[in-house]
């Protein structure tokens, strides 16, 4: 008897089923109780019928087939707040809640480098698919604070300004302040394409689409991006997923600094993370506290960045520099005032430099490196101090010395902090395609207050300074 079309087709229908079954039988859930939809306000969903831990996923199937997922971020008596990672249209009340029994984790390896990616860990570059088997929790693991190794390398960041005056030890975390439009980005392209590292992860999280291609291919480029993993969450995502794209950037950087590498770490910006969180927090009826902000989201930061450092003795380190967003230049900005607690320094720029054309706009005088000590000699130490001290002085005295309210001769120090001027300025000031290296950027500082020199006046406080600083070769 020959098989007849209606045949094949039932045989096929057939074989459908089984491989349905045989789906089933290899699912070690066990029974799996499902709920369903039953309210959605703004991005939170609403179930009641099942059970699932936080941080849990739940697939949400409509009638219609629209089909997404979602994780577990609070529950009540009876029912559990869900929020969902992609788009959400097409849901509909009533909807299937199925836990599926798993938690977010991180796609980690060797695989990554060169590539750009979504919070998901899912390929945005259009260069095929990520085939990955390492994966790690997304939210990390406890680190033992007494296991890591103390900060004592100092790191080149190519930029003579942070070098000589806020140096930076391998293994450290910085902030760095900025209000909208004053070089950020500039300045942390800058530290990506200069800083000596095996291995750079950025996490450009809910900042605008426009600056991932940008950063990609202008500041990265294609040998940058060789040894560079970048993590992508336009602001235009899920504030779940967002919060998602900073942790797994760490995660990738816990890989690597596991396998003994020293990683730079460049997360932009802090402040977005805050506000995806307080978006969760709000939706799920945290109460707010300071400007808005649920006190969840002042847990949440130092989860995040206590990830980043040192590793255990022989191990790697994870070099991190925070951007934080300071609204309205406001640096007593909720989010500014809590990085700043947890970080091991912070670097701040100013609008009035960069209005003046002044770049990098860093404001060394509310700027701070802890760990700077650790990491240079006495002499740079003593350098550093001079330099800070005229620096100062001249911008306490500006207004004065602006309107020709000072009288020269008035003040021996005031007199040098004017003369100096000139010189510190050019010091400060760095062209973004010119790197200058630690050791350059050292000899530079003591050029200008050499530890002994026939040609020198001495000052209170034990400080030397020449009396030509003006020749300096700037």
């Amino acid at each position: 008897m020959m098989n007849t079309p209606s045949m094949d087709s039932r045989y096929t229908h057939l074989a459908e089923r089984l491989r349905r079954y045989r789906d089933r039988l290899g699912d070690d859930r066990g029974l799996v109780v499902e709920g369903r939809l039953t309210r959605m306000v703004g991005l939170t969903l609403e179930a009641i019928g099942c059970r699932a831990v936080i941080g849990g996923q739940c697939d949400i199937v409509s009638s219609n087939g629209t089909h997404i997922e979602a994780e577990v971020v609070g529950f009540g008596e009876d029912n559990l707040y869900l929020m969902p990672t992609g788009d959400i249209q097409g849901l509909e009340q009533g909807a299937r809640v199925i836990p599926t029994g798993r938690v977010c984790e991180a796609v980690v390896g060797e695989h990554l480098l060169g590539r750009v990616i979504d919070g998901a860990g899912k390929p945005l570059d259009g260069l095929g698919a990520i085939h990955h088997d390492e994966r790690r929790p997304l939210t990390g693991t406890t680190f033992n604070p007494l296991a890591r190794t103390p900060i004592r390398e100092p790191l080149d960041v190519g930029v003579r300004a942070i070098n000589a005056l806020l140096s930076v030890g391998r293994g450290q975390r910085l902030g760095l302040f900025a209000g909208s439009g004053v070089g950020k980005s500039v300045l942390l392209g800058m530290m990506t394409r200069y800083t000596n590292a095996d291995v750079t992860v950025v996490g450009l999280i809910g900042e605008r689409g426009r600056e991932v291609k940008e950063f990609v291919e202008n500041i990265l480029g294609k040998e940058g991006l060789k040894r560079a993993v970048v993590v992508a969450v336009p602001a235009d995502n899920p504030p779940l997923r967002r919060m998602h794209g900073a942790m797994l950037a760490t995660s990738i950087a816990e890989n690597f600094r596991e396998q003994g590498k020293h990683v730079l770490l460049l997360m932009d910006s802090l402040t977005r993370f805050a506000q995806a969180q307080r978006e969760i927090a709000l939706a799920i009826h945290e109460p707010p506290a300071t400007k808005g902000y649920p006190p969840s989201v002042f847990a949440k930061l130092p989860q995040l960045v206590e990830r980043a450092g040192n590793g255990d003795k022989g191990g790697g380190s994870i070099t991190a520099f925070y951007t934080v967003l300071a609204e309205g230049d406001d640096q007593n900005d909720p989010i500014a005032d809590a990085a700043r607690a947890i970080l091991d320094g912070h670097i701040v720029l100013s609008r009035r430099l960069a209005e003046a054309g002044h770049y990098p706009a860093v404001e060394i005088e509310a700027s701070i490196s802890r760990a700077m000590n650790d990491v240079t000699s006495y002499s740079h130490q003593d350098a550093a101090r001079s330099f800070k001290h005229l620096y100062s002085l001249y911008q306490q005295n500006r207004d004065l010395i602006s309107v020709g309210a000072y009288e020269p001769g008035s003040n021996e120090q005031i007199d040098m902090a004017i003369s100096a001027m000139p010189a510190l300025s050019r010091f400060l000031r760095q062209d973004m395609h010119a790197p200058v290296t630690l050791a350059q950027s050292q000899e530079d500082l003591e050029a200008l207050f050499p530890a002994e020199n026939e040609n020198k006046v001495e000052m209170p406080e034990g400080l030397n300074l020449p009396k030509q600083l003006d020749g300096y070769p700037g």
